[in-house]
């Protein structure tokens, strides 16, 4: 149901507020790009610092905009089952096609109440789900096991995994149903996600180059795999560079250089340092994006 690759949109800042029409010049740049869907309202989105109202808002705007023409995988998550099962409730009534959830942030739940705080949002929410693993922004990791406890749930059709660890994205491959879908959340690990039986990548690279994200997923799931390694290899340097520093700064960044959104941050997220600056610029002209 999910596959390919799956763009985690920024979310663009004029003078406080969300910028709508850069937004809207956003989506049609990555569907031209060959996207196969994007998510508003995570991560990269700054999904921590907006209102109830703008998180919201830029669903129904991302659902309008996209019309129909790829996926939309809306970010509902939150460290509050209660908040996060709104949030979904909210992406379902908006018309959208699945709803990426995070591990609750902060509270450090159990195993026992992750997995109790997921299958809470599948009963309340009749919309597909995505579980989304970052160990390294939430302070917690939902281990393999649970996640193929989770994946006999109906409506909980994947994970985004960025934990970096590969072992467990085997481990759940191997024992979760052949249409769960395991999505790299770590654009350096796309292709090593792909080759152990990942179904694509939920990508912050895909902002700024996603036709190179999107041949290469395309690439694999054809059976093509030298392209998509050769792709995977050439897209190592942006990949790192992209992370210089907490993400969405470089991205958000790389946007702005690229004459595509306003360098705009809410804080705690501020501009990047001046070497980190002109690092990102150097690899942004290697590859012909300024």
């Amino acid at each position: 149901m999910f596959s390919g690759a799956i763009v985690a949109i920024v979310t663009p800042f004029d003078g406080g507020g969300i910028d709508e029409p850069a937004y809207a010049r956003l989506i049609e740049d990555v569907i031209a790009g060959g996207v196969s869907g994007i998510v508003p309202c995570g991560t990269t989105g700054e999904s921590a610092t907006l209102t109830h109202e703008e998180h919201e808002r830029l669903i129904d705007l991302t659902v309008d905009l996209v019309a129909g023409r790829v996926k939309v995988i809306a970010g509902t998550g939150s460290n509050s089952t209660d908040e996060a099962v709104r949030l979904t409730r909210h992406a379902m009534k908006a018309g959208a096609d699945a709803a990426l959830l995070i591990t609750p942030y902060y509270n450090k739940p159990t195993q026992k109440g992750l997995y109790e705080h997921y299958k809470q949002v599948a009963a309340s929410c009749d919309i597909p789900l995505i579980l989304y693993n970052v160990p390294g922004r939430t302070g917690v990791n939902l281990a393999a096991e649970t996640t193929i406890e989770l994946s006999k749930i109906d409506t909980i059709v994947g994970i985004k995994e960025a934990s970096g660890d590969l072992v467990k994205c085997s481990q759940i491959v191997r024992d979760t149903p052949g249409d769960f879908a395991v999505l790299s959340g770590d654009d350096a690990l796309n292709y090593p996600i792909l080759c152990l039986g990942g179904k694509g990548a939920i990508s912050v690279t895909a902002n700024v180059l996603p036709s190179k994200v999107s041949t290469l997923c395309d690439a694999w799931l054809k059976g093509d795999a030298e392209t998509a390694r050769t792709i995977h290899l050439d897209l190592l340097e942006i990949n790192q560079a992209l992370f210089i520093e907490t993400n969405p700064i470089p991205v958000k960044t790389a946007l702005a250089m690229m004459g595509k959104v306003r360098e705009e941050f809410r804080l705690p997220l501020c501009p990047m340092s001046g070497a980190n600056r002109e690092r990102l610029a150097s690899v942004l002209a290697r590859y012909g994006c300024i």
